[in-house]
């Protein structure tokens, strides 16, 4: 009998999440919360929180709840997740990658381009 909670689990977008997020929480609240953080990103026409920053923290969210006990705001979140650092490493400029614009705002979505392992 496959519950929920395992079906989610071995869903092909959760497991890409899990793979692609490779910051913890505590890693991705420090970096939220950096002045980097919220000079990158697409912002809406009338100002304020850039969608990469806003998504950041639903990201804390969804990484510090058990495995499995996702709602559906989760799950749409984890596709948008998703698709986003795809498309965001898809564009990564040539050379050094370092204190970069790509980097940064890659890391607002969960990803840190420069983590290794």
């Amino acid at each position: 009998m496959t519950t929920r909670a395992s079906a989610l689990a071995e869903d092909p977008i959760t497991a890409a999440f899990a793979q692609l997020v490779n910051m913890t929480p505590h890693e991705l609240e420090a970096w939220l919360q950096a002045d980097q953080s919220r000079e990158v990103g697409a912002k809406p026409p009338q100002g304020g929180e850039s969608t990469g920053h806003a998504s950041g923290r639903h990201i804390v969210k969804i990484l510090r709840k058990k495995k499995g006990i996702w709602n559906d705001a989760d799950l749409r979140a984890m596709h948008r997740v998703v698709g986003s650092i795809k498309r965001h490493l898809a564009q990564r400029p040539g050379g050094d990658v370092h204190a970069t614009h790509w980097a940064d705002s890659l890391k607002n979505w969960g990803h840190d381009p420069l983590k290794v392992g």
